[in-house]
């Protein structure tokens, strides 16, 4: 059985639980809380040594267990064979293309505004960077705006993938980093598609 060593308010985290959720592949879950230091020690540096979840531990095929990082390649590797990953060429390359996209124009200035808020408060210095982050945010909405209003569905091939799974999971929670979502009708539109998908699953609890 794969184990994911994970956070539950992380986004990153939560991409990997819902295609877990989808696919039906029984797991065990370990959760490690970041804010005090759970993913820093030892015996987790010892599996990645970059410190993060999610995680996914794993048999490598040969008997040997071997954890694979960054929340992305997770959902590729998960992925891979089934309809969350298209087999077509152009199709793979545009669903990696909006990994990289939601990894480098998206999580930064979705995701780290809402873990300022939520973990550090508004009193934190780090209050610094919320203009300039929620400007970029804001920026990597109306690229998906503007995708999504001609798709009118999801963001590759008219189909969901792992695409939609990594975009949604930060998105979904926008206005937890300040942002505001109602000047993105695509987008609310599409976010109700894919919490309507058979087998999603929410985020957090309650």
């Amino acid at each position: 059985m794969v184990t994911l060593y994970d956070y539950l308010d992380s986004g990153n985290g939560y991409k990997c639980r819902l295609l877990l959720a989808l696919l039906g592949i029984p797991h065990r879950r370990v959760e490690l809380d970041i804010d005090r230091g759970e993913t820093r020690t030892p015996e987790f540096l010892a599996k990645n040594p970059n410190g993060r979840v999610p995680a996914l531990e794993l048999e490598d095929g040969s008997g040997k267990t071997v954890v694979l990082a960054e929340s992305n390649a997770i959902l590729c590797y998960l992925a891979e064979g089934t309809p969350y990953l298209p087999q077509d060429r152009l199709q793979k390359a545009q669903v990696l293309q909006w990994l990289f996209f939601e990894q480098y124009s998206h999580e930064p200035y979705v995701a780290t505004p809402r873990y300022i808020l939520r973990h550090l408060g508004r009193d934190h210095p780090r209050m610094a960077e919320m203009p300039e982050r929620l400007k970029k945010g804001r920026e990597a909405l109306s690229v998906m705006e503007t995708h999504l209003a001609q798709t009118g569905d999801f963001f590759v091939g008219h189909r969901y993938t792992v695409a939609d799974i990594a975009l949604y999971a930060y998105t979904h929670r926008a206005d937890e980093a300040d942002l505001d979502l109602q000047p993105y009708p695509a987008v609310r539109a599409w976010l109700e598609r894919v919490a309507s998908r058979p087998g999603h699953i929410p985020m957090l609890p309650g």
